[in-house]
């Protein structure tokens, strides 16, 4: 089945469109911003469960249980294919055989939402979700109405797409493949104006055959920004550097090292939870302002949104402003409640990297309503993403872990249609973690987690639940547990 490139484009006249896949998070929250424009808009995907499900009915949209032919009838104007259909989908087959318009998410987005607007696009292996929302959240309290597209659902309004009526629009810029149709990273899509690059690390083994080739797709990304543009790029690390250097605009790279334009003098731990951050701008005095996220990493997020603010335009003191407005983002450090004296944090951290950066910044910073002292850290992890589930990071994993008191860990799931010499074993990072002196278990599944999170805490803890699932309902059967 091979689709017709010459109508990978808009229809002359849009009245209707169809999404397939649509009750992916993005793909929902554009049906939603099209059904607001006035469009008839459907879509198809498996059995949907809330939020989604009832966001979809609460928009109009109507969605097909199941991928079937049928529900291309009546032809719609357009077809946007999400980036879980596969190329022998049925309902690609017959996209194929009618020979209507589709586009895929990304050409979408761009054509219809960012369109000519100043595309703020945020990439990097680690830290995008959250600069992304630091940078809309901000320019929605400065006034500016941007629009945005975040991969995470924002806590202020609950939702993670706008459409936005003011001259940016900021995006979230993933280097996953565009389509079935189309496998270059999604950011190739998004025409930004002003970029930030956060960080380079090899990640998605599924996509990426080896850290080379997440050079090349970040290599990209620099050589997109026009050389009127900007690039807002990390400056202490080497592979980002490199990256900065096919860039055809200005460089403005942030970070710790005295070679920084905007440099991140301190960090130090707000009473109020958070972080009190100094900046120093180019060219001016240094700055302090208060941030609600807790570490350096986060720190370094907040520092590359006020650098990418003040290159849309807007003052330096107004962007500082508006970062202690930031209500955080779902799964990134989100307190979910306590109970028993608990405190349950789910976050979505699951490369090496984020697991220990996210541990140390609990550890050195504590979450509001948990202060470092007040109890035990305990680490739950779930290895869970196509990239975890091999052992590629497996020594990488066994020093991520050392500020936290207790680690518990669940042997990854679906890990036996991996081969066995490639497969990443959590009995075994137990063992490593043991080995450097941390109290470290590995449990078969959910279950056995619970059963010995139940035995294991005590009021005044704080529970670390890091995975990018489900972890089947381990947060909620946890905090009915301890009620």
């Amino acid at each position: 089945m091979t689709l017709d490139p010459t109508l990978n484009c808009l229809p002359q006249r849009l009245r209707s469109v169809h999404l397939m896949g649509v009750g992916g998070v993005a793909m929902g929250a554009l049906a939603g911003a099209l059904a607001d424009r006035g469009l008839d808009v459907r879509g198809s995907d498996g059995p949907l469960y809330p939020p989604m499900s009832t966001f979809l009915a609460a928009k109009g949209v109507p969605v097909a249980q199941g991928y079937d032919p049928a529900n291309l009838d009546p032809p719609p104007d357009l077809v946007v294919v999400g980036n879980v259909i596969r190329r022998d989908n049925p309902e690609a087959m017959e996209l194929a055989r009618r020979g209507l318009c589709y586009l895929s998410l990304p050409q979408a987005l761009a054509e219809l939402f960012i369109a000519d607007k100043t595309a703020i696009v945020i990439a990097g292996t680690h830290g995008k979700t959250t600069t992304t929302a630091l940078t809309a959240s901000g320019l929605l309290h400065a006034g500016a109405a941007p629009g945005f597209l975040v991969g995470g659902v924002m806590i202020e309004g609950g939702r993670n797409f706008a459409d936005g009526r003011g001259a940016h629009f900021v995006v979230e810029g993933d280097e996953y493949d565009t389509a079935f149709f189309d496998k270059r990273p999604k950011f190739v899509h998004y025409r930004p104006k002003i970029g930030v690059l956060t960080s380079v690390e090899f990640d998605h083994a599924d996509i990426y055959a080896d850290l080379d080739a997440v050079r090349v797709a970040f290599d990209q990304f620099a050589a997109l920004i026009p050389p009127e543009g900007v690039l807002i790029a990390w400056g202490d690390d080497p592979e980002v550097l490199a990256r900065a250097q096919k860039a055809r605009c200005p460089v403005q790279t942030y970070g710790q090292g005295p070679q920084c334009l905007w440099r991140l003098l301190a960090a130090r731990p707000s009473p109020q939870g958070g972080a009190l951050i100094e900046l120093q701008p180019p060219g001016g005095p240094a700055v302090e302002f208060y941030s609600p996220l807790a570490g350096r990493h986060n720190a370094l997020n907040a520092c590359a949104a006020v650098a990418a603010m003040t290159a849309g335009g807007v003052a330096l003191a107004e962007a500082c402003r508006v970062q202690g407005l930031f209500q955080g983002v779902r799964r990134r450090q989100e307190v979910r409640d306590r109970a028993g004296g608990v405190t349950v944090v789910d976050d979505f951290a699951h490369h090496p990297t984020a697991v220990r950066e996210t541990i140390a910044a609990v550890a050195d910073f504590g979450l509001p309503g948990w202060r470092p002292g007040d109890g035990r850290l305990i680490a739950v992890f779930e290895p869970r993403t196509n990239t975890s589930k091999t052992n590629h990071f497996q020594a990488e994993y066994a020093t991520a872990f050392d500020r936290a008191d207790l680690v518990l860990l669940r042997e990854p799931p679906g890990a036996e249609a991996i081969e066995a010499s490639r497969r990443f074993s959590s009995t075994r990072l137990a063992q490593d973690l043991a080995e450097r002196g941390l109290q470290a278990r590995a449990l078969a599944n959910g279950d056995g987690l619970l059963a010995e999170l139940l035995a294991e805490l005590r009021p005044g803890d704080l529970c670390l639940i890091m995975s990018n699932g489900a972890f089947e309902g381990l947060h909620a059967r946890l905090l009915a547990a301890l009620a």
